[in-house]
């Protein structure tokens, strides 16, 4: 198991070179990227950051693990937009992300974006499956050439009426039916699930390709009152041998404290 941390925390430092350093001497394994917090659409990246993100994290033994909070930032981007137009414009965009994973060293591309894939007005579920379906459908033959493998997260219904369950959320995994179409799961999107966090990431092993760790009330491991103990017990009894990342929504404490002692926490249990 190895430990990630995502990169936003850390957008007011301006630089992604000192970023990286602070990751591995405070003793994480990888660090997940915010495109927007490099440019607002990831094909406006100028290959000469991408070198230079490359070259930084071999410079400093830390692994570019991949990128999320992709439809951040860019404008135009629907993944369940009944205009065909719109979803051919999303595919493109997509697949400009998949590009940007694969230069960095990326394996997984994360996503989220709750607003860009609600259902909408007059859309019915199943017409907005299909749609999301054909966007991600697209973009995997890349997928495969990057060698990078899109996470589906599942959020909740405070923030998305699309793939809001597990279950929902596996019903397009199994549709797609594609290796590089995987789970991500997320401890705070969990809460409001009928099954307890451990039992869910026992019974989505077959799927779960990426975990995301936070608190339920927004900030990162071991800053609220979700024990972490016995997720730590299922990502172990699976086999999980993957990244576990730190997400946060609540900056205030600042990067460095969330950082420490987020990776103080949870290396409690390992």
């Amino acid at each position: 198991m190895k430990f990630g941390i995502c990169n936003e925390i850390f957008k007011d430092w301006n630089d992604i070179g000192r970023t990286i350093d602070f990751v591995k001497e405070t003793g994480y394994d990888g660090l997940e990227i915010a495109p927007f917090t490099l440019s607002q659409y990831v094909h406006d990246i100028p290959d000469s950051v991408r070198g230079e993100i490359v070259r930084r994290a071999e410079r400093a033994g830390l692994e570019i693990l991949g990128i999320h909070w992709v439809f951040v930032g860019p404008e135009g981007v629907y993944l369940t937009h009944p205009d065909p137009a719109v979803r051919r414009f999303t595919a493109d965009y997509l697949r400009s992300l998949v590009r940007f994973c694969g230069d960095v060293g990326g394996k997984v591309l994360i996503f989220g974006s709750p607003r860009q894939r609600n259902v909408m007005r007059d859309v019915t579920y199943n017409q907005a499956f299909g749609h999301a379906r054909e966007v991600f459908e697209a973009a995997l033959p890349l997928c495969e050439e990057c060698g990078v493998t899109i996470c589906m997260e599942q959020l909740t219904h405070q923030e998305t009426n699309f793939c809001q369950t597990v279950d929902e959320t596996l019903e397009l995994i199994e549709a797609i039916n594609h290796p590089n179409f995987q789970l991500l799961l997320d401890t705070k999107a969990m809460a409001f699930q009928t099954e307890d966090r451990p039992a869910l990431i026992r019974r989505c092993a077959k799927y779960l390709k990426h975990y995301h760790a936070n608190d339920a009330n927004l900030n990162g491991p071991g800053w609220g009152e979700v024990d972490f103990a016995p997720i730590f017990d299922a990502l172990r009894d699976i086999g999980y041998d993957r990244y576990v990342s730190v997400e946060v929504f609540k900056f205030e404490p600042g990067p460095e404290a969330i950082a420490r002692k987020s990776l103080e926490y949870m290396r409690r249990f390992v």
